[in-house]
């Protein structure tokens, strides 16, 4: 999985998540969080965790990915864009299948960009990677003058480093920091949200990005807590969470916490006011045969994809007439009949593929 939108109201965090300034294009080989944003702490700790990570790291749905895009990514001189880079997996199969494309890699974790510019460096100048939220989309590609691309890929959610590191606050398995920013250099963290959001506003979030059933009875725990002691770690908010669940809520569906960990996660980073942004440039930035490739892995993701997918796939004609003219006609066909799932080989060997939801579409049209 790697990491990686703008709903009616996506709370004060959303707009310090984003990469301050213009987007920094730099080849793979030269990719650091020192140009990125990042720091000195940033580059240790990418280091720390390179090869246990990249040695675990195994790209959700690789092979399924790999065919949807290829009928557009064998064109010679092709373009394609990962927009949620993490570790590099998809971007270096990319790479290796179709000698002759050209990447561009985007992310907003500096430790990523450090990980992933070292496992692509021997692409060189085939590669490039951009410190970016991928709703940058647009602006990078003006920056580079590529004005069309011929294929997208998203991979959603978190990157096996960042729950891999008991520092980014991610996980609810263990006791860390509540942090949860996947650009640790900017924006308000999780600790914030909790301690100083309006329990209103707390109890919004939950429902609204944790689909969380329970999340008035959770609030109220949490305000009641944060006004003795502000949260500071994951381990006192877990616990808290299991007290303040009725035992059959307790029950079902797993952790208990991790719906409360998935609201606070995306409302920390903009996700899915990012996501509404970034898929409808993704389609506008395609050339007619161009595709893109989607994999989401809860249902407020796969529902935003599911939207713009089958809206371009769809005819915007009033109804009732006789003839469709061409500026009605859908701009996509739709590659993927619903959500594709990962197969039972592979989540037996790779558990966090097991969310997975892959949708896809090939650009058929031009804009009227």
């Amino acid at each position: 999985m790697c990491a990686g939108a703008r709903t009616a109201a996506c709370g004060p965090a959303s707009s310090r998540s984003r990469p301050a300034g213009a987007p920094s294009p730099v080849p793979a080989a030269a990719a650091s969080p020192s140009r990125a944003g990042g720091d000195q702490a940033v580059r240790a700790r990418s280091r720390r965790v390179q090869l246990s990570t990249n040695e675990r790291h195994v790209p959700v749905m690789l092979r399924r990915c790999l065919d949807l895009l290829a009928p557009a990514l064998g064109e010679p001189g092709a373009t394609v864009v990962d927009c949620t880079l993490g570790l590099g997996g998809h971007s270096e199969a990319m790479l290796s299948e179709f000698p002759d494309v050209r990447l561009i890699g985007l992310d907003r974790d500096p430790a990523a960009l450090e990980l992933a510019g070292e496992r692509l460096a021997r692409f060189g100048d085939r590669a490039t990677l951009v410190h970016a939220v991928y709703d940058e989309l647009p602006e990078v590609l003006g920056r580079l003058g590529v004005p069309r691309v011929r294929g997208v890929l998203f991979d959603l959610g978190v990157s096996s480093m960042q729950l891999d590191e008991a520092e980014r606050g991610f996980a609810y398995s263990r006791d860390a920091p509540l942090d949860m920013r996947m650009d640790q250099s900017r924006g308000v963290s999780a600790a914030e949200v909790l301690n100083t959001y309006p329990p209103g506003e707390l109890v919004r979030i939950l429902r609204a990005y944790g689909e969380e059933k329970q999340a008035r009875r959770i609030v109220s725990a949490i305000v009641r807590e944060r006004e003795k002691e502000p949260f500071t770690g994951s381990a006192r908010l877990v616990e808290l969470i299991r007290e303040a669940l009725p035992q059959a809520a307790k029950r079902t569906g797993g952790n208990p916490a991790k719906r409360t960990f998935q609201a606070l996660r995306i409302e920390v980073n903009g996700e899915l006011a990012v996501l509404e942004r970034a898929l409808p440039a993704a389609v506008a930035a395609l050339e007619v045969g161009g595709r893109i490739a989607v994999l989401s892995y809860h249902s407020l993701e796969d529902r935003l994809v599911k939207q713009v997918l089958a809206a371009g796939a769809t005819s915007t004609a009033p109804p009732g007439l006789p003839v469709v003219p061409e500026r009605y006609q859908p701009r996509l066909r739709l590659l993927t009949r619903g959500a594709e799932l990962p197969t039972e080989e592979e989540v037996a060997e790779n558990r966090r593929a097991a969310p997975a939801r892959l949708r896809g579409a090939e650009r058929i049209r031009e804009e009227p």
